[in-house]
């Protein structure tokens, strides 16, 4: 294909074809259990991440919710658990499930606009109100059940 075609191509591409990517941590640890945040803005409890942004890789997009939304670095590469469709927020939304067993705690989480609370809960005493994606993506890890291709 001629150069000059192949950048106003892929643009259109991108633009027509787009789709969003998340990043989420299944932060454990053994004596304190499995980190989970609650939003200020959507109910339930869920695993810290969020959206990759325009020209951030999606580890480092991984890192800085980590740091964000739960005061928590990582001491280690995470290991990729798998890359699921979010049909409920889109037609077009992934989300990259990491589990992260090596990291730091660097300070206290305190409640803002964006994160009501992150807290640690043992697997056999998970809050009530737990999102299906993140019930799915726990028994997938620590239970053995079979990985769904869907958030």
């Amino acid at each position: 294909m001629n150069p000059f075609f192949r950048k106003p191509l892929h643009l259109f591409w991108q633009v027509s074809r787009g789709m969003t990517l998340g990043a989420r941590a299944v932060v454990h640890d053994p004596a304190q259990g499995v980190l989970l945040i609650r939003h200020t803005y959507t109910p339930g409890w869920q695993f810290p991440g969020g959206g990759v942004e325009r020209g951030e890789a999606i580890g480092e997009a991984l890192e800085r919710e980590l740091r964000e939304e739960a005061c928590i670095a990582l001491r280690a590469e995470p290991v990729l658990h798998g890359l699921f469709f979010n049909r409920a927020a889109s037609d077009r939304d992934h989300v990259a499930v990491y589990r992260v067993d090596d990291f730091a705690v660097i300070g206290e989480k305190r409640p803002d606009w964006e994160i009501a609370e992150a807290r640690f809960f043992s697997l056999d005493d998970l809050p009530d109100g737990v999102s299906e994606g993140t019930l799915r993506r726990l028994r997938e890890i620590f239970a053995g059940e079979p990985v769904s291709p869907d958030w």
